[in-house]
């Protein structure tokens, strides 16, 4: 039924796109263009001059009376028979419209194209020219046209909803819109194995609508078509008309990641900041390659802003705005459905563009909701709003706020954790500690990125590096990294504030060469100085305490290999990649314990030997002069007991004066 794809039909009936009168009150040989008028080939002169536009159509009463209900209440309001002049100045279609509309009336031949068709329509329409009138009028005929041939064919579908751009709001009223927006959406969600219609498929090299032709474009019975075969084909519709088509699509149920690649599509087409990268384009289409999107579509996009400080012209920037905002109405609300870099660059250009405070919000927290998979680049985004920073910091403190309320939510909520658990795999969620450590340590690399900034505050930077919990960070190399940056950028801050820029971080968490680094910053306080080689100590003296129970107690010890690797198995990829640069510094790491326990026990004997020495020398002296005095005086006191006893028998009158004499006394002076 829809392999009629021809660009106009003819030879046949009305369903052919040929249209004729059995009946000719004026005969004629058709129509013919003076520079901007149009002339009947007839020999009755005209009678009736309608201008439409900038163009005049010498016409004649008669015909157009017959077909059209509008006419003829014109003429019947002025009651003027020789009126030989009507202004339709806004009729849908314009020039090109009324002049088809006039060669039906005359029974001339017209061809009904898909082009054309729309326009035709509405025409019909306003100059009323309906079934009242005579059987098989214009709005009869183009109806027809519409419904059997036009929604019947993709291609044709497409341009029709294309031509209505210029025909609002009778292409609305008349459901032209809508109408075209079901096809659309019907045939882009049907079974790509049964697909035989004409598709675009790539980029066309000109701005222009343009099909291939049917041999070329059309998908062979060998050839696969790739879901994303509709994604170009509907990028040429206005933001409007594609916004129908999506929310159609949506009702009947495609795939959301499907649907989020197609906006992409659609935006790196229409938002002149953002560009294909094919550098990124494993990344960013990842979402697209889980759901079988095909290889051809990359799905990256950048934005260069940066580079160029043009602003768009007010009403590019009024174009732009618009399609930003009608893009984020219609991202599915699923995660994952379009990629957290997408969101940041849609997200920059919203607000550089000041779009609805409404819409920004309901972005940042579609940002927040993945915001693990952010990288720095996406998140350095300007200020726009005239503030003191060079970045947007505050931007990323509300994304950070977005994602920590999220993360509680899915905590808290066993339901929502048990569907994300069916319907994605670890590496894909993204929630709990993985997720938190992914994201410290892109606020530490965004903290050393910023605090270059002279004019970034303390309290900012403090407020956000203190966002995240504690259990966020493993480690603080990279929270370190950002204060020695902040330190060299605001060499004049005060002790008081070095030490509160400090505080932010956890000493017992900075690695051994962060240590050694920060035992000789000058920049830093000498309070936290000190705390670092304090922590250092306790590291090592934990250390050589652990290893020495490992060893009296080896028979015991247990070592968590086992878990380890299971850990391993659970992590994320950027995890594992980086587990062998970690287990070699950890080998390191004990190269250096083990080399230094043997010189703390090599050093420990030495002292042992020494004090030994010590003991036994100190000994032997103590003992030798003990020993000789004890002998001296034991000699000494033989020998005056000998000569007692030997001189007191033989001369008692000395011993008698040595007894008196012992007393002495002291002579009284008068003076």
């Amino acid at each position: 039924m829809w392999d009629s794809e021809t660009e106009s039909v003819g030879g046949r009936d009305y369903g052919n796109g040929v249209l004729g009168l059995g009946k000719q009150s004026v005969k004629t040989d058709g129509f013919e263009l003076k520079g901007n008028s149009w002339y009947v080939a007839t020999d009755i002169s005209s009678d009736l001059l309608v201008q439409v536009g900038q163009v005049n159509f010498h016409l004649h009463k008669y015909p157009l009376l017959s077909r059209s209900g509008k006419i003829n209440r014109i003429m019947y309001e002025l009651r003027d028979p020789d009126l030989s002049k009507m202004v339709l100045d806004d009729l849908p279609g314009g020039p090109e419209a009324f002049e088809l509309a006039a060669k039906f009336c005359y029974g001339i031949a017209v061809d009904l194209t898909a082009a054309n068709i729309s326009g035709l329509r509405c025409a019909a329409e306003f100059l009323e020219m309906t079934e009242d009138l005579e059987e098989g009028n214009l709005i009869f005929k183009t109806e027809a046209f519409l419904s059997y041939v036009v929604l019947s064919s993709w291609r044709d579908s497409i341009v029709v909803l294309k031509s209505c751009e210029k025909l609002s709001p009778w292409a609305e009223n008349l459901q032209i819109v809508r109408r075209c927006s079901e096809s659309i959406a019907w045939k882009a969600c049907a079974n790509p194995k049964g697909i035989r219609w004409a598709y675009t498929g790539k980029p066309p090299k000109v701005s222009s609508p343009t099909w291939n032709d049917m041999k070329d474009s059309s998908p062979s019975a060998n050839q696969q078509v790739p879901p994303d075969w509709w994604f170009e084909d509907a990028s040429i519709l206005r933001i409007d008309h594609y916004v129908r088509v999506i929310t159609a699509i949506k009702v009947k149920g495609m795939r959301f990641e499907l649907i989020g690649a197609a906006i992409m599509h659609y935006a790196a087409k229409w938002l002149p900041g953002m560009i294909t990268d094919g550098s990124r384009a494993a990344d960013e289409g990842s979402n697209a390659s889980n759901s079988n999107t095909g290889s051809r579509w990359k799905g990256g996009l950048h934005l260069i802003v940066a580079g160029t400080k043009d602003e768009p012209s007010p009403v590019q920037a009024k174009d732009q705005r618009m399609i930003i905002e009608s893009l984020i109405s219609i991202i599915p609300p699923q995660k994952d459905s379009v990629s957290c870099s997408f969101l940041l660059r849609l997200l920059r250009m919203a607000n550089m563009l000041k779009v609805a405070p409404a819409l920004v919000t309901e972005l940042e927290k579609r940002v927040g909701m993945q915001f693990e998979q952010a990288t720095l680049a996406d998140l350095l985004i300007p200020s726009y709003n005239k503030s003191e920073t060079m970045y947007d910091v505050d931007l990323v403190q509300r994304l950070l706020e977005h994602f920590l309320v999220q993360e509680q939510t899915e905590i808290s909520s066993p339901s929502q954790q048990s569907f994300i658990e069916k319907h994605y795999d670890g590496t894909q969620r993204g929630t709990g500690p993985n997720a938190k450590m992914r994201v410290a340590r892109l606020v530490d690399s965004y903290l050393t990125e910023v605090s270059r900034d002279r004019s970034l505050s303390l309290t900012k930077f403090q407020v956000l590096a203190e966002a995240l919990p504690e259990s966020a960070r493993i480690c603080d190399d990279g929270l370190y990294r950002a204060i020695d940056s902040y330190l060299k950028a605001h060499p004049t801050l005060s002790e008081h504030e070095r030490k509160r820029l400090c505080r932010v971080m956890d000493c017992q968490k900075l690695s051994i060469d962060a240590c050694m680094h920060a035992a000789q910053n000058e920049r830093l306080p000498l309070r936290v100085v000190v705390q670092v080689l304090f922590s250092e100590q306790v590291k090592i003296s934990n250390a050589l305490a652990n290893n020495a129970l490992k060893e009296a107690g080896d028979s015991h010890y247990q070592p968590m290999v086992s878990n380890r690797k299971t850990l391993l198995e659970g992590t994320p990829q950027s995890f594992q990649e980086g587990w062998a640069a970690a287990k070699k510094d950890i080998n390191t790491v004990k190269f250096e314990l083990e080399s230094v326990k043997a010189k703390y026990l090599e050093l420990q004997n030495d002292m042992e030997n020494l004090q030994r020495q010590f003991e036994k020398m100190s000994k032997q002296k103590h003992t030798s002069a003990w020993s000789s005095g004890w002998k001296k005086l034991s000699k000494l006191t033989k020998t005056t007991t000998f000569e007692n006893q030997n001189i007191g028998p033989e001369h008692p009158s000395a011993a008698a004066e040595s007894t008196r004499k012992t007393p002495r006394r002291w002579r009284n002076s008068i003076s």
